[in-house]
């Protein structure tokens, strides 16, 4: 396919656009910053700014194209992940204005333009959880995309407003179009680095609902989504199967979510529920951070976390890791 690709430069976005080039998808990176590529073009622009993204999505994918002599042609699909990445980057007035306008333009062209497969980034902050003021706990468990989307932060606010303007798209054009509620992304190279930590102090993960998605494995996503038509308009939680620590499913309810409703008796992997994309997509995750960090490490790491009288009190990290 022909793909228009906003936010590819980024730190999901690059390793999606690799996953697409390597299906044999031709791909176009619309972003503020080069993405260093041996075949992808990058066009830089502004996806608040409506002219440029009617230009951009009418325009060549790559020089190769202007041998091609029939001009420029349609693209068959427009993934959109361009945005301020996340709360408490830019200021709350400027990250609602981003993120919103520029979703609103670059569907807005895709649509009056004929694209009829668009895809674009939501994210798990829309269930409130992740930029609460105090500890917020979910409605039940395992969340999933029926869940209540009530937040307070201007990042997880324009993620909504988003999520509304792409339904209201779809009803006027009835082309396909998917969001996807991305969790916490992680790069291969973090596991190693971060998740001896997350694995000592759970309390880390908490804002993250415990869950992630391994940046490869949304490529995956990405590429599920391009190959199924037919859908109108759907959201996706996107997480890997697994927790992002070493407790059980049992023991992260027991610490942290005593009196959330459960409504999987049976549930062992993340509490941020995948079924939907597994069922509608046919998404399989592949990768964990088990494959990665050494089985010696996070039992040792469990033994640590046990409860103990010896102990010093438990105390708390509010550090946050954005979607």
């Amino acid at each position: 396919m022909r793909v228009l690709f906003t936010g590819g430069s980024g730190k999901a976005g690059k390793y999606v656009v690799e996953h697409l080039v390597q299906r044999g998808h031709k791909v176009l990176n619309i972003d503020k910053t080069i993405l260093v590529h041996d075949t992808v073009q990058t066009r830089l622009a502004d996806i608040t700014d409506a002219g440029q993204m009617f230009d951009v999505m009418s325009s060549y994918a790559n020089y190769g194209e202007l041998d091609e002599t029939a001009g420029p042609q349609t693209f068959d699909a427009v993934v959109h992940f361009a945005a301020v990445p996340r709360f408490m980057m830019a200021s709350d007035h400027e990250c609602y204005r981003v993120n919103t306008l520029g979703t609103y333009n670059v569907i807005d062209a895709a649509v009056k333009l004929g694209v009829k497969k668009i895809i674009f980034a939501s994210s798990e902050t829309t269930y409130g959880i992740c930029f609460a003021n105090g500890d917020r706990k979910p409605d039940y468990l395992p969340i999933d995309e029926h869940h209540s989307v009530v937040p307070e932060d201007a990042y997880a606010m324009s993620k909504v407003v988003n999520e509304v303007t792409a339904r209201s798209f779809q009803k006027k054009s009835g082309f396909d179009i998917y969001g996807l509620r991305i969790n916490n992304v992680i790069e291969p190279h973090e596991y190693i680095q971060n998740f001896p930590t997350y694995i000592k102090n759970p309390e880390l993960r908490r804002r993250n609902i415990f869950s992630y998605i391994d940046a490869r494995d949304l490529g995956q996503m990405v590429e599920r989504c391009l190959a199924t038509d037919g859908l109108g308009y759907e959201l996706f939680n996107v997480a890997n199967d697994d927790h992002s620590v070493a407790l059980s499913s049992a023991q992260l309810i027991q610490k942290y979510y005593q009196g959330v409703p459960v409504h999987d008796a049976q549930m062992k992997g993340s509490f941020y529920s995948n079924e939907k994309a597994k069922k509608l997509l046919g998404f399989v995750p592949q990768y964990s951070w088990r494959d990665y960090v050494k089985p010696a490490t996070w039992n040792m790491c469990c033994l640590l976390t046990r409860p103990s009288t010896s102990r010093m009190p438990f105390i708390r990290n509010i550090k946050v890791n954005p979607a």
